[in-house]
């Protein structure tokens, strides 16, 4: 289910009001997290996703112009106050971003990657303030270095996490 609505939002054929857009969004993280994330959890799991909280509060808060706030209260209670106890933000400047994906896909971007300009640049400097305002979750890496400098940035950190958390 969750992945059929966010299809929906994606959608380039759409024309989705930035409430509306949000509400979708996070009614398809509500059933992530009810069928998929609190379930492994429970099971003892440790997960691992790409995109959640943060990509909304950005995307819709910021990039929408909604504001961060709100749509932070409502995320909180869509995922019904599960927080992540670490973010990796893979920061780069938003126009190599866009080559890179346009390079990935063959040209074809989805609705928030075809946003304008002035959108992409708001949730660029959007991920920057969210690194300053969650210093203790939020951990920025450089996505311009190679992919093995990225990922042994991001093992070093998830490695000192299993180990605080499982004292390993």
């Amino acid at each position: 289910t969750a992945e059929s609505i966010r299809e929906l939002v994606l959608d380039p054929a759409l024309d989705l009001s930035p409430e509306t857009e949000t509400l979708l969004q996070l009614a398809a993280r509500a059933d992530h997290v009810d069928q998929v994330i609190r379930p492994a959890l429970e099971r003892g799991a440790v997960m691992l996703c790409d995109r959640y909280v943060d990509s909304s509060l950005i995307y819709q808060g910021v990039g929408r112009g909604l504001t961060v706030d709100a749509v932070e209260t409502v995320n909180d209670w869509a995922v019904q106050g599960l927080m992540p106890d670490a973010t990796f933000i893979l920061y780069i400047d938003y126009e190599e971003g866009l080559r890179r994906k346009e390079k990935q896909t063959g040209g074809s971007l989805d609705r928030l990657e075809q946003a304008e300009e002035a959108f992409h640049r708001r949730v660029n400097e959007g991920y920057l303030m969210l690194a300053r305002r969650y210093p203790e979750r939020i951990r920025l890496i450089d996505a311009a270095r190679s992919v093995e400098e990225i990922h042994a940035d991001i093992m070093a950190e998830v490695n000192r996490l299993l180990a605080e958390e499982y004292r390993v």
